[in-house]
């Protein structure tokens, strides 16, 4: 049960507090045994999947095991025969639609990464066959302790540049302040209100409103391009040639900074300060040279990846408590604390945030 408590610091005064469905499996009685017996469900969308990817490829039969899971309700198998291997993803039509899909692979070969391959698809059921690039992600190689990050970077700034290149405008939509402030709204509704077990006090709002027009009009002032929208190591494999792209589905046009921020403050891995100053100072540099419309000072260029930043940690806050309590994703929550962390690290460098500072005291949310 939430509970009250007066806070007083920095100057803010406040009060804070603390404080879908997953379908589970059947339990059959064991006449014998006297503890239930859990038996799955049958995973029918799996057996179509498989069976759609046997057709199409003309096989009568083939290895299909899980390749990866995602956050949102799409899921990934690998089938396998002999020396091949294809990947089929499986996107439920009622949640997910493969449009998007197809539309920024187009785009993404294009402008030359090295993104899957569309090789069959039905769209009703909600399959696509895919190339595959893969069974190592940048992730896994850094997580292993076997990765060149430098070598790592240098190959994502490349195919980063390259992606910011191909931009035009009126072709994807418009990462606008509609949307920004839609992202945005995830962190009250989700992490506030859902995980804290706290709605924002008049003040607390206030901060929060503050907060949100300033770093959404630095968001719409920076130059824009294709934004992928999770370019991470997590996303990016080890391929030839390096590095393979994956789940650009929900890529936008919107500020050159944005992914930038993505690649350099992770979901899942913590880079040192000083390895994200000298990439940063790579990024700029190579997008200068390629004519992007990135800030002509570094120092600009910084501020603006700090506060695009900030919006995308807010935004994953609310994500990942929502994959939690909405959709039985319990995993995700597990790395909040390195999001509070982003914010806390960069709210010092810049007083004109000083009301998310104030909001983020008096929620308590500590590095």
């Amino acid at each position: 049960m939430a509970r009250s408590i007066p806070l007083r610091l920095g100057g803010c005064q406040t009060r804070y507090a603390f404080a879908a469905p997953r379908r589970h499996p059947v339990l059959v009685t064991d006449p014998i045994a006297t503890p239930p017996v859990a038996v799955p469900e049958p995973d029918h969308r799996a057996a179509e999947a498989r069976q759609f990817a046997l057709a199409a490829l003309g096989l009568a039969d083939a290895r299909f095991a899980p390749a990866s899971a995602d956050a949102s309700f799409r899921r990934y198998f690998r089938l396998s025969h002999g020396e091949a291997s294809w990947i089929v993803m499986d996107a439920p039509p009622e949640n997910e639609d493969c449009r998007p899909f197809l539309k920024v692979a187009v785009l993404s070969e294009a402008a030359g990464l090295n993104g899957p391959k569309v090789l069959a698809q039905d769209l009703d059921r909600g399959y696509l066959l895919l190339s595959d690039l893969g069974r190592q992600t940048f992730l896994h190689l850094i997580q292993a302790g076997d990765a060149d990050a430098d070598a790592l970077m240098a190959d994502a700034i490349a195919a980063l540049v390259r992606w910011q290149q191909g931009s035009r405008p009126d072709v994807l939509p418009p990462y606008d302040e509609a949307l920004l402030r839609r992202e945005l709204a995830l962190f009250p509704d989700w992490y506030v209100a859902r995980h804290l077990g706290h709605r924002f006090t008049a003040q607390q709002q206030d901060w929060w409103q503050q907060s949100c027009d300033l770093l959404v009009a630095r968001a719409l002032a920076q130059g824009r391009v294709f934004v992928h929208r999770d370019y991470m190591p997590r996303n990016l494999m080890v391929s030839t040639p390096n590095p393979g792209v994956l789940d650009f589905q929900d890529a936008v046009y919107g500020p050159i900074s944005y992914d930038v921020a993505s690649l350099f403050k992770d979901a899942f891995w913590s880079w040192p300060a000083g390895s994200i100053v000298r990439w940063r100072g790579q990024y700029w540099q190579a997008a200068r040279a390629a004519g992007l419309p990135v800030p002509a000072s570094e120092a600009d260029f910084a501020v603006d990846l700090d506060w695009m930043g900030l919006q995308r940690h807010l935004k994953v806050l609310g994500i990942f408590a929502r994959i939690h309590y909405r959709d039985g994703k319990p995993a995700y929550l597990a790395d909040t604390p390195r999001f509070i962390r982003y914010v806390r690290e960069v709210l010092p460098v810049h007083p004109q945030l000083a009301q998310l500072q104030c909001l983020f005291d008096s929620l308590g949310l500590v590095a």
